[in-house]
């Protein structure tokens, strides 16, 4: 089944820049559109950025031109630069399989621990 291992949040302050990485594993990564996606307080969970298997990224309009998305087949890893980062980024991230994947509905039944973001003003 389809396994996510987030890591690299933390506290920073806003125009700061963070790094998260994503493991995953029980999928044919090099195959498998990735995504990153965020949880607020008080909100839903949204869509931040993805990358096909061919490694081109889509962003959301609130992250794109500060967030760039990458991937390394040869370590089933995705990564999320994070840039400029402001307090409305705070969240909790987490990556999971492309919506649009063959394996989207594992993948909702096992989002991973997520990693937080907090930015202070």
């Amino acid at each position: 089944q389809v396994q996510l291992v987030e890591s690299g949040g933390g506290l920073v302050q806003a125009g700061g820049s963070l790094r998260l990485s994503c493991a995953a594993s029980g999928i044919v990564f090099r195959f498998t559109s990735m995504g990153w996606y965020r949880q607020a307080p008080g909100k839903q969970r949204e869509l931040v950025a993805s990358i096909t298997s061919a490694g081109s990224g889509n962003y959301a309009d609130s992250v794109k031109g500060r967030f760039v998305i990458s991937r390394d087949n040869a370590k089933n890893t995705v990564y999320l630069q994070m840039n400029s980062l402001k307090p409305e980024d705070t969240a909790v991230y987490y990556c999971n399989v492309g919506p649009t994947s063959y394996y989207w509905g594992q993948g909702t039944q096992n989002w991973g621990q997520g990693t937080q973001v907090t930015v202070s003003s």
